[in-house]
């Protein structure tokens, strides 16, 4: 009885990802997205589904809805939408060459997150960032000073 030797990650020689789902075939789709990296923590991807950011098949789910190979996932995180087919199912959050490989993106769905990420770049930034230094407060209380005696507009 010779035992195949396992590496560090759980994978076994062959390759074969120890960390799939269990022999149902199924895994809750909190978990799910957690693994596949489209939330930093499981709580999050909770509270997105709960929210209804997350759709499976075109429906609202609960964080305990179990997902399957072949279902259609639709995240909202942000002004960012993400259409999906699930490709695997892993319950263990491995590196991101790892996530993608358990999904495959829509060519609309990412022809659409570049136009917008493109709309947001082109957009002007604000003009300040943070407090403002003792210089432009100082200017800013001089202002107020004036508009109260009405001076500057009055």
């Amino acid at each position: 009885m010779s035992k195949t030797p396992q590496t560090h990650r759980g994978e076994d020689a062959g390759g074969n990802d120890a960390a799939l789902a269990d022999d149902t075939g199924k895994l809750r789709i909190d978990k799910w997205l957690w693994a596949a990296r489209f939330f930093k923590t499981r709580s999050l991807a909770a509270d997105a589904v709960e929210a209804g950011r997350a759709l499976v098949n075109g429906a609202r789910a609960k964080p305990a809805k179990t997902i399957a190979i072949g279902d259609r996932l639709e995240i909202r995180i942000g002004q960012y939408r993400f259409e999906i087919e699930v490709l695997a199912l892993s319950g263990k959050r491995g590196g991101a060459p790892e996530a993608q490989r358990l999904y495959r993106e829509s060519d609309a769905s990412r022809a659409a997150r570049e136009e917008l990420s493109a709309r947001l770049k082109a957009m002007p930034q604000p003009a300040f960032k943070g407090r403002p230094t003792k210089r432009d407060r100082r200017k800013i209380e001089n202002i107020k000073a004036e508009v109260k005696k009405g001076g500057v507009w009055g």
